[in-house]
């Protein structure tokens, strides 16, 4: 790996073509928009036409793939070294996770779409119980497995190249597989600059749409004119907002801000659920979950092919391409909050959860606007869903009592949703542009906050929206090809990973035998020792340093060379294997707290609560095992033991 290019804090060859493409694409947009739009739109009519098939292919294989990664052999290993543990507790990190994936949307389309497939649906009679049936089971198709399945699988394969293999956290190390250490060339630059430009319009469209909402509320509530000018300052409010909360950086601003849209979330979903049909929505949600699984397959490789129909690229094709334009984006968040996770524990967490409180959102708010207007006569909520979107929420939240309160908390939660939106989406840009550090001057941060705030202004003055949404769903397709490409090195990379711990059950590592009949006895009074920092320093010098200088003369004999060098962590012993992955074996001093038993009663101090352990550390990270106390023999017998497994492990690789 040419570690020499992740020393500079900026990607130049990133940052500043990145930043020159973005401002030609919006003057394209801006400066032609008739030819823009009408380019844009033939293209994506081309697509539907020519690549539907491919779309379904690919998302129904991405979707299929990710579920056999959770319940595969492959699903214990962590997405980081073996000893690595979660940055994040389970409700920040699926709160971050949630906020970055699709909250917005569902404020967008939680009432709206179901409305819209009850009005119009694709294969039954308008207005009927049966609409009403396949409206949410439609909205289910689209909102539910197969868009997080997408987001889970662009994360895995970032998550796991970065944190298991320390590859830049960007979307160039998907690459690695297949073109290993070019990434650091002009393809890796190429790709990242490509998902810099499709996360900015994303994000900047989203913004654009959500403005559009909140202004409509705005106005629909209090009587403010939703115009121009009063969106453009709605555009930097949230702009303003979003700085404050990169500048806080992630554990600070963005964590706390879902946190709280999450809890905002959940507030509304009950009063919604308290306040309306609970009985039904409660039958509902059991039945729309039952037509949903028992119809998945079909539903999945349905094209309408013998039934002609724009349906299809109105909805389903236009939903697999926003999540697969949206997935750079989305994917890079949801691995860079997911470290030390293992592979099963984050399909879980990223498919499962967020899919099910999806299912629950669009049951409770879509079935409760549908009884609206099937049973209780209210025809201008359904008409609002088709011609003014945006309002159809604060409509729909305006039948309940209390409503005021509700549609404050929804105003409140859009706010917050396209704030963390735009936050995150800066971030995310910024990690592109950086080799992947988070830890990146302030100036950077804000230059691309701004940036999305800016664009998605000018776009909306321009109505160049529509235009540039086209064009992001567009870019869906070349992305959809370096993911299966993509794919096919993860599998080949967890395979190795598989012989890699095969080889480890050739022969149990235990404390090895000093050659002498009192080994026994150094055995009970290394496992009942709690030392100091300066003993377990001590042993590693006088100890572990001339182990490993001893194993490394004999294989010096051997015509086998080695390194034996002290770390800022501890000591290393490193056996070069050509081309294969090499041999690592350290030592290194951790600090843990002692066990209640161990404390002197009398010493009850914190330095006295402590002890170290000299832990040993191979390439996969801890092995949670402890070397302290033993002798040289024994050292020497464990490093070949756990050199003869690595070579075993390369031969199974042969």
């Amino acid at each position: 790996m040419n570690k020499d290019v992740l020393k500079g804090k900026l990607n130049s060859a990133v940052f500043y073509p990145a930043s020159v493409l973005v401002i030609g694409l919006l003057a394209f947009t801006l400066v032609l928009p008739e030819i823009s739009a009408g380019f844009f739109a033939a293209l994506q009519a081309t697509i539907v036409e020519n690549g539907s098939w491919f779309y379904v292919f690919v998302v129904a294989i991405i979707l299929i793939f990710t579920l056999y990664l959770g319940l595969s052999r492959y699903s214990d290993i962590k997405l980081g070294p073996d000893h690595a543990t979660p940055d994040y507790s389970y409700v920040s990190w699926l709160s971050m996770l949630f906020a970055a994936g699709m909250g917005i949307g569902l404020m967008f389309y939680g009432v709206a779409e179901p409305l819209m497939h009850y009005l119009s649906p694709p294969t039954v009679e308008t207005g009927s119980i049966e609409a009403a049936k396949e409206a949410m089971k439609t909205t289910f198709f689209h909102w539910g497995l197969h868009a997080w399945a997408i987001y889970a699988i662009v994360a895995l394969i970032l998550a796991y190249f970065s944190f298991r293999h320390e590859l830049p956290l960007t979307l160039r190390s998907a690459l690695y597989p297949l073109i290993g250490d070019k990434i650091y060339g002009w393809r890796g630059n190429a790709v990242d600059i490509f998902a810099v430009i499709g996360t900015l319009f994303g994000v900047a469209t989203s913004l654009g749409l959500g403005v559009l909402q909140i202004s409509a509320g705005l106005e629909y509530l209090f009587g403010f004119s939703a115009t121009s000018s009063m969106q453009v300052m709605l555009i930097c409010g949230i702009t303003f907002i979003a700085i404050l909360s990169v500048g806080s950086g992630l554990d600070k601003g963005i964590k706390r801000l879902s946190e709280l849209n999450m809890m905002l979330a959940v507030g509304l979903l009950f009063l919604v659920l308290i306040l309306g049909p609970t009985v039904f929505l409660l039958k509902a949600m059991m039945q729309n979950t039952g037509a949903y699984l028992s119809d998945i397959v079909r539903n999945t490789f349905n094209l309408f092919a013998y039934q002609k129909t724009d349906w299809i690229g109105g909805w389903t094709i236009f939903y697999w391409g926003w999540w697969l334009a949206w997935a750079p984006f989305v994917g890079l968040f949801i691995a860079r909050i997911s470290r030390g996770r293992t592979i099963r524990e984050f399909i879980l967490g990223v498919m499962l959860v967020p899919t099910v409180f999806t299912l629950i959102w669009m049951t409770i708010f879509g079935n409760s606007a549908i009884d609206m207007v099937l049973n209780q006569g209210n025809e201008m909520l359904g008409t609002l869903a088709n011609d003014n979107t945006p309002v159809a929420l604060f409509l729909f939240l305006e039948q309940f009592p209390w409503s005021s309160v509700l549609s404050v908390i929804a105003v409140l939660m859009i706010v917050v949703f396209f704030v963390t939106s735009c936050d995150s989406g800066a971030m995310v840009i910024d990690m592109l542009c950086s080799h992947g550090n988070n830890n990146t001057p302030l100036w950077q941060r804000v230059y691309w906050t701004a940036g999305v705030g800016i664009i998605a202004a000018v776009l909306l003055l321009s109505d160049g929206i529509s235009a540039l949404q086209t064009m992001t769903i567009a870019s869906a397709l070349p992305f959809a090809v370096v993911l299966l490409i993509a794919m096919l090195g993860l599998v080949k990379a967890l395979r190795i990973e598989a012989y890699k711990r095969d080889s480890l059950l050739i022969a149990p590592s235990l404390m090895q035998s000093s050659g002498n009949q009192e080994s026994w006895k150094e055995r009970l009074k290394s496992i009942v020792d709690f030392p100091s920092k300066q003993r377990v320093s001590k042993f590693i010098t006088e100890v572990g340093l001339p182990s490993f200088e001893s194993v490394k003369e004999e294989l010096k004999a051997l015509d086998i060379a080695a390194e034996v060098e002290q770390t800022e962590q501890g000591i290393r012993f490193y056996v070069e294997q050509g081309e294969a992955q090499g041999f690592s074996y350290e030592i290194r001093p951790k600090r843990h707290l002692q066990p209640e038993f161990a404390n002197d009663d009398e010493g009850d101090t914190e330095i006295d609560s402590e002890y170290y352990r000299a832990e040993v550390h191979l390439g996969e990270g801890g092995q949670d095992y402890c070397v302290m106390g033993w002798s040289k023999t024994a050292l020497i017998n464990d490093v070949v033991d756990q050199y003869h497994k690595h070579l075993y492990f390369l031969h199974l690789m042969r």
